[in-house]
Order: C-alpha cells, then structure tokens, then sequence
C-alpha cells in the first residue's frame, strides 16, 4: 500500500517538475490547452507563495494599514463632505468589515467617531503635515509590495508621487462612492422596482443585485491593479487577476465570518481586545488577497515567467552579448528612421526576455554610456550619442565587463599559453567588430 502510494507521489512530482513544462503536452483542443496554462500559472502561483514573500509584504501593510486608516478616512470624508456624498463612508466600512460580524459594526462606529472627533483646524500646520504624511506613506508601502509582485526596482518619481497620490487621495473618493449612490439610486427608482414585479425580470433584477457588491469588488481591485504598479498593465490581465481576488474576497470573507461567529473562546481569553484582534487577521488577509490577484496578473501578462516555471531567467555571457547587441541595434534603428523610441513595455513584446533580464541589459548599457532615458509619458530608451561613432567592439565590451567596474583587479599566476590564446582571440574579434558601427547594423539588418 505505502509502496503503491509513493508510487502515485513520484508520478505527481515528474508531472509537475517534467511533463507539464513539455511542448507536446500543449498540442490538441483549445480546452487542453488552457487547462495546461492553467496549471503551470496554478503551479507558480505555488511556488511563488511557497517562499513567503507575498505573506511578509502583506503583514508589514497591516501595520501601516492601523496607523494610517483614520486619517485616511478622515481625509477622504472632508473631501466627500464638499459633494455631499459622506454618508455613504459607514455603510462602506460595513461592507468591508462584514467578515467580523456584529463586531465589525462595534469597530465601524469606533473609526467613524474617531474621524468625527478630528479637528482640522485644531492640529496646525505641523499635525496637518503628519496627517497627509502618514497617508502618503500608506500609499508607497502599497506602491512598493505590488512593485515587488511586478518586478518593478524603480519607483514614481517625486513629482510622479505628488500628483498621481493626490489624485488617489481627492478624486478616487469621489468616484467611489458617487458610484454607489447612483447604483443604490437606480435599483430604488420607480421603474425599476415595478420591473421587480414582472417576471423574468424581477429574478433578474434580484440576481443583479446580489452580484452587484461583487462586481464593484472586482472593478475596485482591476483599478488597483492598473494604477498602482509603476508599469503599464493590461486591462485583461488586471481584470482576471480582480476576479481570482474577488472569488478569494467572498470565499474567505464568508469562512472567517464563521470563525469570527464561533470564536468564543477567542473572545473569552483577550476580552476587548478581541476585535482588534479579529480586525488584525482580516486586514492581512485582505492584503493578502490584493497581493495574490496582482501575482496572477502579472503571470498572464507575462506567461514566458510561467513558462520558466516561475524561475528567475539566466542569460549566459553568450546570450548576453547577443541579446545586448539585439537591443542596441533596434534601438538605434528607430532613432535612424526618425521613430519615436521605444518603451520598456515594447522592448518586453519585441524580445522573448523576461522584464527582469531585460532590465538588467538595459541598465548595463545605460551605465556604459551607450543607452539613455528619456523622460515623459513613459521612460524610453535611446542612444546616448552618434550611432556612428558606437561601435559593435564597445557595445560588447560594455557587456562583458559590467561586473567588472566595481570589483577590485584580481592578481593571478601569468600563464603564457593561456594568455597567448586570450590575445589572439582578442585581437581576431577587434579585427571583426571595431570597423563596424551600431549605424551599419542597424541600417544594413532588417528588424527580424
């Protein structure tokens, strides 16, 4: 028996670290193909959880989360208060505290006496400072986890910051909550309650209302999915990726309310503190919900990652040096042909690198000297002087010895035979590469 079970284990693990990454397993119906894609992105999205990671980011949010939700909401019912759309803050944090039952009701009416005990004009200059800095830093510290989930290593700039954080902070409100009151306005009109007598579309109008809440959710989380991350995302990644959160968002939601209900003991042993306690645990798991969805997004937008198996790619110094050469060469192709430069989102598309690797080619060749940034909508990319003064020599040179430039000279035993051989082969490649400019090739190859 124990011998047959093992048996039926190792099979799993060859299926799962072997077959399923083969080419000949993609072939057949359109079903089988997506049900293998669902598996490898099932697959990494296990491992990816596995190392801990998304779980870390999501607890280090919940601290920030405690210290910056009042002047959150305090910030956002002044702004409300000016459309005359306050009122619907409470039933929102309902909603959102569901989970935590009668307590959540207990813990809603505490943050909201807490807002309405806020006093603006009593804090100052200096307090008023601290209240939207507190906000702020709850913002980057999102902006950061989900830079992570998206392999991002460069956050907004200040300027970036300022505008697109208020922006969040003055229009989002607005449009939140502006949305629910005219959903909630439309489902009570006149005409439509009538409807709600006539069959089918009184069944209708019920089922739409109940998966209303839902799809606000998902709606809410596609916009945190696009705007957050500095990169640009597909609305169709950001949407599958809501949806997977908003499933998790309700299943959840609906078994910690049980444990909430049936927590006694819980109650018994930490007695007020308790509802901090509960509340503590559903804002990590909220967190951790947003965290995961932003990880399958960001897996269908890049399905060469899944392909890898979720594994970092490795270039090799010979696929470095091509893939380098590659980038320079179309670069300067578009500045030959007077185009607009590339983006890093098309550099991603044109190239079968992962945007991690791709980011190191780039910073390489930046730090050369032989690549720029431009500033504006978007960063893109060009050369950084007269493509017929580069030539291939110094492109690869750039590219061979870019850890290099921060080590200390190594001493070593001279070899003649093995220094003769490194000259020679050095000497032939000068001989190739040094008389060709970065012009030549990118006028004299075709973009394939």
């Amino acid at each position: 028996m124990l011998t047959h079970m093992q048996d039926w284990i190792d099979k799993v693990q060859h299926f799962f670290r072997v077959t399923l990454w083969q080419e000949a397993i993609e072939q057949g119906s359109q079903i089988k193909q997506l049900g293998v894609r669902l598996l490898r992105v099932t697959y990494v999205m296990g491992r990816e959880l596995g190392t801990g990671q998304l779980s870390l980011r999501a607890m280090s949010l919940v601290f920030t989360t405690l210290l910056s939700l009042v002047p959150l909401i305090a910030v956002s019912f002044s702004v409300l208060k000016a459309f005359g759309v306050h009122n619907q803050i409470e039933p929102f944090l309902l909603g959102m505290l569901e989970p935590l039952g009668t307590k959540g009701a207990e813990l809603t009416a505490n943050i909201i006496g807490f807002v309405e005990n806020i006093k603006v004009g009593v804090l100052g200059s200096l307090g008023l400072v601290m209240l939207f800095y507190t906000i702020i830093g709850l913002i980057q510290k999102v902006e950061s986890a989900f830079n992570y989930v998206w392999r991002v290593e460069r956050p907004r700039t200040l300027a970036r910051r300022f505008t697109d954080y208020l922006s969040v902070l003055m229009i989002g409100p607005v449009l939140v909550f502006s949305a629910l009151g005219i959903t909630g306005a439309a489902l009570d009109n006149d005409f439509v309650v009538r409807m709600q007598s006539i069959e089918p579309f009184g069944t209708l109008l019920l089922l739409l209302s109940k998966l209303l809440p839902y799809f606000m959710i998902i709606l809410a989380f596609t916009f945190l999915y696009t705007f957050i991350p500095n990169t640009r995302v597909k609305l169709g990644a950001a949407f599958t990726g809501a949806a997977v959160a908003g499933i998790l968002w309700v299943t959840l939601g609906t078994l910690f309310a049980k444990f909430v209900a049936s927590s006694t003991n819980y109650t018994a042993i930490y007695s007020s503190f308790a509802i901090l306690f509960f509340f503590m645990i559903w804002v990590y798991l909220a967190w951790f919900i947003l965290l995961i969805g932003s990880q399958v997004a960001f897996y269908l937008q890049h399905p060469k990652l899944v392909q890898l198996g979720g594994k970092a790619q490795q270039l090799s110094p010979r696929l470095r040096e091509k893939e380098g050469l590659w980038l320079m060469t179309a670069i300067a192709r578009r500045f030959c042909q007077g185009e607009p430069p590339f983006t890093l989102q098309e550099l991603e598309q044109k190239t079968a690198l992962s945007s991690a690797s791709l980011l190191e080619l780039l910073s390489i060749l930046e730090q050369g000297s032989l690549l720029t940034e431009l500033a504006g909508e978007g960063i893109r990319y060009a050369p950084a002087c007269d493509v017929a003064s580069i030539t291939a020599k110094q492109v690869l040179d750039c590219l061979r010895s870019a850890e290099e430039r921060d080590l200390v000279p190594l001493r070593h035993r001279s070899e003649p035979s093995v220094d003769k051989l490194l000259a020679a082969l050095l000497s032939a490649q000068q001989q190739v590469t040094a008389d060709v400019t970065l012009r030549e090739l990118a006028i004299g190859k075709s973009d394939d």
